[in-house]
C-alpha cells in the first residue's frame, strides 16, 4: 500500500467519534423508539460502502448510531435542508467536503484511500434530502463502487423525518434502521456512453436494494404501484442546477 496522506487516514478523530456515536445513540434512544433490525448482516470489517435513503438532514446521525464503524461521510459544503444550529456537527465529525457543481475528484480520491485502509464509507446515493420518497441516484455512488470494488451494505431509515414534529407534540416517534444483506462488488468496463449506461444500471440496482428495506409507500420511482411512481416523478428531478456527483 502506498503512503496514505494524513488528510485521508482512516478513521478521522477516533476518540471524538466514539463519544459522538455513543451520544447519538443515547439521544435517539431517549427521543425516539429507536430500533435496529438486521444487525446480523453487518460485516466484521471493511472495506465497505454503506448506502441508504436520504429523506432528512439528520439521516447520517441514524446511520452512525446504528452501525459499529467509525463511518466516513461525504457532505456538501452547502446544506440548505439543515437548520443552522446543527450545521456544525459535520465539522465536528470531520466529513469530507464536496462542493456542488464539481466533478468530485477529491471525493473519489478520498473513497479510494478509505477502501485501501479497509475503511467504511457512508454515501446517500440520491445526493440530497429534498423529498421523502426514493429518487434516482446521482452517478457518484456507482462510480465509487466500481472503482474500489468494495462490498456494499444497504440500510433503510424510516421515522427520522417525524422525530422533531413528534417531540413538539410531546410524543416519541418510532425510528427504525433496517440493515440488509451485503452485496456486490460491481464492475464496469465500457467506455463513454456505454460506461455511463452501465453506471446508471448499477446505481438503480443499488437503489432497489435500499427500497427493499423501506415501506412500499416510500419506494418512490422504484415503486411497483404506478400511482406511487407517478407521484414520485414530481420530486425526482435533482433540484440543484449544478451537478455534483455526490
Amino acid at each position: 500500500m502506498s503512503e496514505i496522506p494524513a488528510e485521508f487516514r482512516y478513521p478521522h478523530r477516533p476518540t471524538m467519534r466514539r463519544v459522538l456515536r455513543r451520544l447519538s445513540r443515547l439521544a435517539l434512544k431517549t427521543l425516539t423508539h429507536f430500533e435496529v433490525i438486521g444487525e446480523e448482516n453487518i460485516p466484521g470489517s471493511g472495506p465497505l460502502l454503506v448506502v441508504g435513503n436520504h429523506f432528512y438532514f439528520a439521516d447520517p446521525v441514524a446511520a452512525l448510531a446504528a452501525l459499529p464503524f467509525p463511518l466516513e461521510f461525504f457532505a456538501s459544503t452547502d446544506r440548505p435542508a439543515a437548520p443552522t444550529i446543527v450545521k456544525w456537527i459535520p465539522e465536528l465529525w470531520q466529513v469530507y467536503p464536496v462542493e456542488r457543481g464539481t466533478t468530485s475528484r477529491y471525493a473519489l480520491k478520498a473513497a479510494e484511500y478509505i477502501m485501501q485502509q479497509n475503511g467504511v464509507l457512508g454515501i446517500f446515493p440520491e445526493g440530497g434530502a429534498w423529498a421523502q420518497v426514493l429518487r434516482p441516484p446521482r452517478p457518484g455512488t456507482a462510480y465509487v463502487a466500481t472503482r474500489t470494488g468494495a462490498t456494499i451494505l444497504p440500510i433503510g431509515i424510516t421515522g427520522m423525518t417525524e422525530t422533531f414534529s413528534a417531540l413538539r407534540r410531546g410524543q416519541r416517534t418510532r425510528l427504525t434502521i433496517r440493515i440488509g444483506q451485503p452485496f456486490g462488488p460491481y464492475s464496469a468496463n465500457g467506455r463513454g456512453r456505454q460506461r455511463r449506461e452501465q453506471l446508471d444500471a448499477i446505481g438503480h440496482d443499488i437503489m432497489q436494494h435500499i427500497a427493499a428495506l423501506l415501506p412500499p409507500e416510500k419506494h418512490g420511482v422504484y415503486a411497483a404501484d404506478p400511482a406511487v411512481r407517478a407521484a414520485a416523478e414530481a420530486v425526482a428531478v435533482y433540484p440543484w442546477e449544478t451537478t455534483s456527483e455526490f
